[in-house]
């Protein structure tokens, strides 16, 4: 069973990686074969590479990542709630989103999936 304390940390790591706009230390997070659905329902990213791709792609667009609230840890599992807010199309925009994290012994991230639709998009046209 992963360490419940490591897997909190990792997700403050992540946090702390946008902020520095670092996809490398991201990447670090996550187990070689891990994969990232972002957001849900759309074609996993698999691989530490592939992985390290997204969160390149992610991070151009400046956006800094604030967690709303407590890191919750269940089993192999980490839920945090958050708000991304990105200066994008000419205007500040937020996205509300829960992000879930799965971890393997080792305390590596095995997977995560983000939760967002349109409606936790604002100042989106």
């Amino acid at each position: 069973m992963p360490d419940p304390a490591k897997m909190e940390a990792a997700v403050h790591e992540y946090v702390a990686a946008f902020a520095e706009g670092n996809p490398e230390r991201v990447a670090a997070l996550f187990a070689g074969d891990a994969t990232v659905e972002d957001p849900v329902g759309t074609p996993p990213h698999v691989g530490r590479e592939a992985i390290r791709a997204f969160y390149t792609q992610s991070m151009q667009t400046g956006a800094q990542l604030k967690l709303e609230g407590p890191v919750r840890v269940a089993a192999d599992h980490a839920a945090f709630a958050f708000s991304v807010h990105l200066h994008w199309e000419g205007r500040d925009q937020r996205v509300d989103v829960i992000d879930t994290f799965r971890f393997n012994e080792n305390n590596e991230v095995i997977e995560m999936r983000a939760y967002f639709g349109p409606q936790n998009m604002h100042g989106f046209a």
